[in-house]
């Protein structure tokens, strides 16, 4: 697999999310409490845009009219036809057997183990003259 660097840490607190273009592909990255999930930006069921999606948690019921809210903010559910997907897996609970989001690996790395590569940067020349700065392409 090839590394994308999408983001700077400081750019997805706690509680945000960020569509990024990666290989190609549309992936909707969240930052939930501090532990990173990215999910192909397409819902396998409707198309919707999973960026938009709500975080949520798994209703549970004992009976009819009861409910409780377990698993706080461990799914995602599409803007446009509700079904919902476990962040950490991409797992359908709609159609746990047939349907999930494509999930991606997506962690936090320092930028010195980053800059050890195998990366690649186009270098040019720089120059200051008077109060411009001057990249030579």
């Amino acid at each position: 697999m090839t590394k994308h660097v999408v983001a700077s840490a400081d750019e997805l607190q706690p509680g945000q999310r960020k569509l990024v273009n990666a290989g190609g592909r549309e992936i909707a990255v969240f930052n939930i409490a501090g532990e990173m999930f990215a999910l192909a930006n397409r819902c396998p069921h409707g198309g919707g845009p999973l960026i938009e999606g709500y975080v949520t948690g798994l209703a549970l019921s004992s009976r009819p009219g009861e409910y409780r809210l377990a698993r706080e903010n461990e799914f995602l559910r599409c803007p446009y036809h509700g079904w919902e997907f476990e962040l950490r897996t991409g797992q359908s609970y709609c159609d746990p057997k047939s349907v999930r989001a494509r999930q991606f690996s997506v962690h936090v790395e320092h930028g010195e183990e980053l800059a050890k590569g195998p990366y690649a940067a186009d270098r040019f020349e720089v120059a200051r003259e008077k109060d411009y700065v001057v990249v030579e392409v």
